[in-house]
């Protein structure tokens, strides 16, 4: 049961770490659009799409910074999101619920990414890409959940085995 725990728990810092970088990719938006753009050539598809980009946050921030301020709340989202977690870590049976929801979330990733990319425009290649961080959160998710049904199932043989034991008046 140990073993599960701790898995369940290296897991667990994995996702909320990444979480975390992910979010804090965001805050350095122009620095990384400008060593993505200059990382490609500006005749490759990626470098075309990374410079065309970077040129739409430099014009639109430059012009309309207020913008950016979503951005912030994107990063902070994150680490709040990060930070649900410690209840997994603390419980996991109790808090599995976060788990599942955390999964449900990962899965809603591809249609949003489709559905909204498609609305905004967004290459369809840059769309799969969306769907692949859905899809790689599930692993972890996944790992979790069924270390945490396993706890609980052992749980429950531990309080009947316990119950076994207290009405036995023989």
């Amino acid at each position: 049961m140990l073993t599960s725990i701790r898995l369940i728990r290296r897991w667990l810092l994995f996702f909320m770490i990444s979480l975390l970088i992910s979010g804090l990719t965001v805050l350095p938006l122009q620095a990384e659009l400008d060593m993505l753009a200059r990382s490609f050539s500006p005749d490759s598809t990626l470098g075309q799409w990374f410079g065309e980009v970077r040129d739409a946050w430099t014009q639109t921030n430059g012009r309309y910074s207020f913008l950016a301020y979503g951005y912030d709340w994107l990063a902070f989202a994150h680490l709040v999101i990060a930070l649900l977690f410690i209840g997994v870590y603390r419980d996991p049976v109790r808090n599995r619920w976060i788990i599942e929801w955390a999964m449900i979330c990962c899965l809603l990733i591809i249609p949003v990414a489709l559905l909204a990319g498609y609305v905004r425009n967004i290459p369809f290649w840059w769309r799969l890409v969306d769907c692949c961080f859905g899809i790689l959160g599930l692993i972890p998710l996944s790992i979790c959940h069924g270390r945490i049904c396993e706890l609980e199932e052992a749980e429950k043989k531990n309080a009947l085995n316990l119950n076994e034991h207290v009405y036995d008046f023989r």
